[in-house]
């Protein structure tokens, strides 16, 4: 203790208190008990009592110092248009705001990716059970046939169910109902291209077709009908590579078929 009293009294400085403004007081009285509490009556080991201690004590030093500061014409309250310099500068600030910026756009980005991640799997999810749907329906519909096919059973209400969904599924829209028979444009692709089948190789000969002999015409053959002249004809050379006109090869086409 006097160790500690020499030290004080080396460090000590006799200045004015608004130069040290140091307090030294005990904690401020209870307001349940009316009573300023002692430090012996304070449980160390209890921290709610001791940090209470400590903000009491503190209260006591505001109340104790705020009317000399006041008295000695000490300002205690920050005025409305006081601005603290920063810590860091503006570009530093502004490089923060930047990457803040970057990372909520990220953000952003990454749950409109998920949303449409979801959005697809449920669209293919819908599609998949669709197409389940109608390969159940037409299974069901194959069977019904088999079954009608080998006599076990009689009824067709197939049918009728098949029309009724078919009609429940274009009901409203009058331009996709079905029609009876193909439409003028399917009539003219047809009469035009033909109704698909083997194309290559249609006109070869067959053995029914080579043995057929009816359409053979000895006037015709070889150039010798009349008009075409032989070698000392009438026709000559120019009658010889005469070639009948589009009607009648037209004619001999039709006739030979």
């Amino acid at each position: 203790q006097d160790g500690l009293k020499h030290c004080l009294a080396e460090f000590r400085q006799q200045l004015a208190w608004v130069e040290r403004l140091d307090v030294t007081l005990g904690p401020v009285a209870d307001p349940v008990s009316q009573s300023a509490s002692t430090s012996d009556a304070v449980d160390p080991e209890n921290d709610f009592q001791r940090e209470m201690s400590f903000y009491r004590q503190a209260q006591a030093a505001v109340l104790e110092a705020l009317p000399r500061l006041r008295k000695l014409q000490v300002p205690t309250r920050r005025p409305d248009d006081y601005f603290a310099e920063m810590a860091k500068s503006d570009q530093q600030m502004q490089k923060i705001r930047q990457k803040l910026k970057s990372k909520q756009e990220a953000v952003e980005r990454s749950e409109k990716a998920k949303q449409l991640r979801a959005m697809r799997k449920y669209g293919k999810k819908v599609q998949v059970e669709i197409l389940q749907r109608r390969q159940k329906e037409k299974k069901n519909m194959l069977n019904a046939v088999k079954k009608y096919q080998k006599g076990l059973s009689d009824k067709l209400d197939f049918l009728d169910e098949e029309q009724t969904s078919s009609q429940g599924n274009k009901k409203g829209n009058a331009s996709q109902r079905t029609k009876k028979g193909p439409n003028a444009k399917r009539r003219y692709k047809n009469q035009k291209f033909g109704f698909g089948g083997k194309k290559k190789g249609s006109k070869w000969n067959t053995k029914e077709s080579f043995n057929d002999v009816s359409s053979f015409q000895s006037k015709v053959a070889h150039n010798k009908g009349p008009g075409k002249g032989g070698r000392g004809g009438k026709g000559g050379k120019k009658a010889l590579n005469k070639r009948p006109g589009k009607r009648a090869r037209q004619k001999m086409k039709n006739r030979a078929r």
